[in-house]
């Protein structure tokens, strides 16, 4: 979970694997490290109808949970990060 400092939420100032409750790195507001972070709107026909989830995972937890996956994740190589 990120966790941000000032009124309009501007410094990020920690960021927590909603997974394993590590703390990851972040060094004048900026995350220095993997992290992979969920934001998810339920709409209509879901059990979670209007509720809004949100979650951050280390790269190890990722990595963890992934492997459970029965179709593998779609890796494609980019040039540019962003």
């Amino acid at each position: 979970m990120k966790n941000y400092v000032g009124k309009t939420q501007e410094q990020l100032v920690e960021v927590t694997c909603n997974r394993c409750g590590r703390k990851m790195r972040v060094e004048n507001g900026i995350l220095k490290e993997g992290c992979y972070s969920s934001n998810t709107l339920f709409g209509y026909y879901s059990r979670k109808d209007g509720t809004r989830q949100m979650f951050d995972l280390c790269e190890d937890c990722y990595d963890a949970v992934t492997k459970a996956f029965v179709i593998p994740v779609t890796e494609i190589e980019e040039s540019e990060l962003c």
